[in-house]
């Protein structure tokens, strides 16, 4: 547990700070993924 502190709060956001990197990578790779499940779910269109 955390203490409630100075130095707990401190920790508080450096764990906070390297989780949101974590999650903004996450949603980048999802991104990133896009396009290749666009090719995966394609479906010839007659025109």
């Amino acid at each position: 547990m955390i203490p409630d502190t100075l130095q707990g709060a401190a920790l508080l956001s450096v764990i906070d700070f390297f989780l949101s990197f974590i999650f903004i990578a996450f949603i980048g790779g999802v991104l990133y993924l896009f396009p290749y499940l666009n090719k995966l779910g394609e479906v010839e269109e007659d025109k």
